[in-house]
Order: C-alpha cells, then structure tokens, then sequence
C-alpha cells in the first residue's frame, strides 16, 4: 500500500540532507510517497502534536512531550570573508570583533543570534537562510557565518574561513523528531523513521 509521508524542517536541512536522501532511494526500497515543505523548528514540533506533519528535521535542543528526537548529528558555524574585503583573517577577525565587517545574517537559520558577539551588530544584509546567506557572499561584498557543512561554492582561495573562538566552541544538532502516536497509528511509520534517522546522519557525516 503506498503512503504519504509529511517531512518538515528548515530550508538548509531539507536542500542539504532531505532532498539528496530521498532522491537516492530506489522505487523498489519502498513504496512510500514523501510531501516535502520548508517549516520552523517552532511549526515543526506544533505540527508533531497536531499530526499533521509525520517527521521533522530540528535544531531544537529539547521537545515537548510526548515528541520524541534521535540525533542525525553534529555541526559548527565558520565564518566565512572573502578575500576582496580581507587577506589576512587576524584582520577580518579584528573587523568582526569592532563590528565593522560587513556581514550577512540568516535570521531564520542562524542559532547563534542572540550570542553577545552579534548582539547590536548592523549587519549588511538580513536574510532567511544560509543558502540565500551563501549566494551573497560568493558575491564578494560580504561575510556571513556557514555551518561546517556548508562551503562556498567556486575556488576555495577566494575566501578566508575562519573560527570566531567563543562562536566555533558552540556544537549544535540536527534532530529528527516524531511523535510516538504515529508509530502507534500506522505501522510503517517505525521503518521509516529508522530509515531516515541512518539514511540522514549518514548523509551528514558524507557532507
């Protein structure tokens, strides 16, 4: 019987690791139908409690009972400056710590927002994700701050990458999460999750 699954979690998470997870899967493995939509870790654990959404990719370091979360696994912010703005990363680490550098924030993705080394810093541009983050600094006019997952693309030697010491020392995770009364009510939905749980940390792990 072919089923539909409901997946969720952010932009990065669902271009990075869902999409390449899912297209990688052979018909033949199984016959479930995957319906794929970008959500907030905030939505993702709503939706969990509502069942409206069968699995979700967070960042969330703890969930609301009954959700339940297996990690897929670990990852750390760089920043990244190109070269046009600085040679020297001693300088654009100076740059940073006076504020002065011109940076791009994700707000929706970044978790380290509220960190005090970002606190008040007027960044040049504001956006969503580090995927549209990224697009702007291949552009050379300015900096932002990239999961170790995520590089620029194009020649490496155009870009400096750096660790901001306080900011690199932070580990964060991506968890996926389920509500256990799914598991009750359908009983394809435990193959599936233990799928995804090995299928994304192994996807991760290849990144």
């Amino acid at each position: 019987e072919e089923q539909t699954f409901r997946l969720g979690g952010s932009a990065t998470a669902i271009e990075e690791f869902l999409l390449p997870v899912l297209a990688g899967r052979q018909s033949s493995e199984s016959a479930a139908r995957y319906a794929v939509e970008v959500i907030s870790d905030d939505a993702v654990e709503r939706r969990l409690h509502d069942l409206t959404l069968d699995f979700g990719v967070t960042t969330a370091t703890a969930i609301s009972r009954p959700l339940q979360m297996k990690e897929i696994g670990a990852w750390r912010l760089k920043l990244w400056v190109p070269r046009d703005l600085f040679q020297a990363g001693a300088q654009a680490i100076q740059a940073f710590q006076q504020k002065k550098l011109p940076l791009v924030l994700p707000v929706q993705e970044l978790p380290t927002l509220n960190h005090e080394m970002l606190r008040g810093y007027k960044a040049r541009v504001i956006c969503e994700t580090f995927s549209q983050a990224r697009t702007i600094l291949e552009k050379h006019r300015a900096a932002t701050f990239l999961p170790d997952f995520l590089k620029p693309r194009g020649s490496a030697t155009e870009f400096l990458a750096l660790r901001i010491p306080p900011i690199a020392a932070l580990v964060f995770q991506f968890q996926l999460a389920w509500n256990p009364r799914l598991l009750r009510l359908n009983p394809h939905a435990g193959r599936q999750r233990d799928w995804l749980a090995a299928a994304l940390s192994a996807q991760l792990r290849a990144n």
